[in-house]
């Protein structure tokens, strides 16, 4: 019997802001290959979370290991990829094109002034293919719409061959048409390119159809388990967590539930 390496492995975490405790005693493994959606409401310390794992914030207590190695010491970043809330933030004369921004995915490892060679262009070549935005390889950025600025960013992210993605709240600014395709797409980096996947999001209908597990967070960890297991639960479960009677709705989606309940703002 085989078993998974651990991607993110979380113990006793704790972290305050100010005196005021915004994530307490929070227990989460993320297995290899799997694609985990983090949802929870405005203030339950989800992007806290994300800043802790990528070292950005540092824990009142507790203990964090990414593919087995302790925080402290992890030295391989090159293996996390992560796109934050980017949408819409560049204007029209960003003087960038497409290939230029993913190229920057790699300045970690020639350096900003180097040269890139043909191995790195072919790399971002590649990254930029993956995400279905060949055609604009040498457009203006500024000129995309959210949703491709986004799979832009998503490239440059890839370039340097991750084995963990962490998207915060990626579908922010992104017109819902793009969301589908965007989820689609996610779903191709962890099934066929075995990519491990955190996402962060309020689009807490559309995941289900698209992760291998949910985890749900509001200072405290609610719930983490399988997809078939959190749709179970889900209506008490968003009602707990967000403090009031959520109505879930369900619609059938290819034997997969679409919720549209219980959304809220961050």
């Amino acid at each position: 019997m085989s078993t998974k390496q651990t991607a993110i492995e979380i113990s006793d975490l704790s972290f305050d802001y100010n005196g005021r405790n915004v994530l307490e005693d929070i227990h989460l493994r993320i297995d290899e290959g799997s694609f985990l959606g983090l949802v929870g409401p405005n203030g339950s310390g989800k992007s806290t979370l994300v800043k802790c794992l990528l070292g950005l914030l540092t824990p009142k207590s507790g203990n964090i290991r990414l593919f087995g190695k302790e925080l402290m010491s992890f030295d391989q970043w090159e293996n996390i990829g992560f796109v934050s809330q980017k949408a819409n933030s560049f204007n029209s004369g960003f003087p960038a094109t497409v290939f230029e921004v993913v190229s920057m995915g790699l300045y970690g490892k020639v350096g900003l002034f180097r040269f890139l060679t043909r191995k790195h262009k072919e790399q971002v070549k590649k990254a930029i293919e993956q995400v279905e935005m060949e055609e604009f390889m040498y457009e203006n950025i500024g000129q995309l719409s959210g949703g491709q600025q986004q799979r832009v960013f998503i490239a440059r992210a890839l370039v340097s061959n991750p084995r963990l993605l962490i998207l915060d709240e990626p579908t922010v600014g992104v017109d819902a048409k793009s969301v589908q395709r965007f989820y689609t797409m996610l779903k191709d980096l962890n099934v066929n390119q075995g990519i491990t996947l955190v996402l962060v999001t309020h689009d807490i209908g559309a995941m289900t159809q698209y992760v291998t597990d949910v985890a749900c967070l509001n200072k405290h960890l609610h719930f983490h388990g399988g997809t078939a297991e959190y749709e179970e639960q889900e209506e008490d479960m968003m009602s707990r967590m967000y403090g009031h009677d959520v109505q879930v709705l369900t619609h059938n989606h290819d034997h997969h539930h679409d919720h549209d309940g219980g959304q809220a703002r961050d």
